[in-house]
């Protein structure tokens, strides 16, 4: 008989996160695991593994990303999956739950369940680490804590000041906005987002959250990372929880991309990035592109030839809501509307754009003019 307070329901807008999770480590497993000898993913609150319903929970998203995951004999790093759970009940019950798994495991392939705290866990090895002077892993860290007190700035900075760790953090906003200004989340809120958050007027507000989150995303920066997604989980008006994903790699950062926008809408639910403020509409058949490309002629216009790639890099990093696969539909758009030009000696066919192109911004028309 399965304990009610082990095991709970899993709230609908819960489905997005994992949705996102599983949609990032089926690029995040190939990608690292078939250039570094031994990856990690680390999942800071692990539960026990699935809800009253039977639904899985992130523990077991990413067993199956891995043992269903159609390359995953071709991935030749050893990939250690380390689930903390401090329940007692839960990590037993996640124990078992991996035990029924470990038949389908490949050879290269463990996980292992720690029940104990994530925040003293984590810095116990940041110090042995630090010690040692070695470097932890590649790992994806995923950060889902019911709160804000069991998961500090020091730890996150340790992580992210390993090459190839990445941070998975969710922040359920409306419980922060509740209990910020209670005496005891002080300084935890001073912990993760400085001190500076008191300086915020009206921190329920929309601007008051938008400001506090501009904060935390340079925190996250000043503590290794060097891009910073920011995706809010709305239902209707009303958001739900926000996505923040640290990275120090360009590719990290654009796979992220791509994981939210094909996993959004769903059920209701919509995500809502930073850049374009306005709904994602992946899964659709006409996302609305009029920012990228506005954002491409307030960025790029001019009489300068750009490098393909390094509009390209742009489109992958922070400072956009939308990922590389969408840019050279926007390209062929703006081109059709005489926006760009393009100079290439290896260019066959009107609207592509080859490795080592230069596209030049801006009004072709008008510039003719001139």
């Amino acid at each position: 008989m399965k304990s009610k307070s082990m095991l709970w329901d899993r709230e609908a807008h819960t489905e997005g996160k994992h949705l996102v999770l599983g949609e990032y480590l089926m690029a995040w497993f190939p990608i690292l695991g078939s250039t570094r000898g031994r990856i990690i993913f680390i999942d800071g609150f692990a539960g026990p593994g699935e809800y009253s319903g039977g639904e899985p929970g992130s523990p077991v998203i990413a067993m199956d990303a891995f043992i269903n995951h159609r390359a995953a004999r071709r991935i030749s790093a050893k990939i250690l999956l380390v689930f903390i759970e401090k329940c007692p009940d839960r990590a037993e019950h996640l124990r078992s739950l991996v035990e029924k798994r470990k038949p389908k495991f490949l050879d290269n392939m463990n996980a292992v369940v720690v029940d104990k705290e994530f925040d003293p866990t984590m810095r116990e090895l940041l110090d042995e680490l630090k010690q040692t002077r070695r470097h932890l892993a590649p790992a994806f860290v995923m950060i889902d804590p019911f709160g804000v007190k069991d998961f500090s700035m020091e730890v996150i900075r340790g992580i992210l000041s390993n090459p190839s760790c990445e941070a998975y953090i969710t922040i359920m906003w409306s419980r922060m906005s509740r209990f910020s200004s209670t005496a005891e989340f002080r300084p935890y809120m001073d912990d993760i987002f400085g001190s500076e958050w008191k300086s915020i007027s009206n921190i329920a507000s929309d601007t008051g959250r938008q400001e506090l989150y501009r904060l935390y995303k340079q925190r996250l920066k000043d503590a290794g990372a060097k891009y910073v997604l920011i995706f809010d989980l709305y239902k209707g008006n009303r958001i739900e929880y926000s996505i923040f994903f640290a990275t120090r790699k360009l590719t990290g950062c654009d796979k992220m991309k791509q994981a939210i926008w094909k996993v959004s809408p769903f059920g209701g639910f919509s995500f809502r990035g930073q850049t374009a403020n306005q709904p994602i509409l992946g899964g659709l058949d006409t996302p609305d592109y009029d920012p990228l490309r506005t954002t491409l002629l307030n960025l790029f216009s001019g009489d300068e030839w750009i490098r393909i790639e390094d509009v390209l890099d742009f489109v992958k990093s922070d400072e956009t809501d939308y990922h590389s696969g969408q840019l050279k539909l926007v390209l062929r758009s703006m081109e059709d509307d005489g926006l760009l030009q393009v100079q290439s000696d290896g260019r066959k066919n009107q609207r592509t754009y080859p490795d080592g192109c230069l596209i030049r911004f801006g009004d072709i028309g008008q510039r003719r003019l001139l």
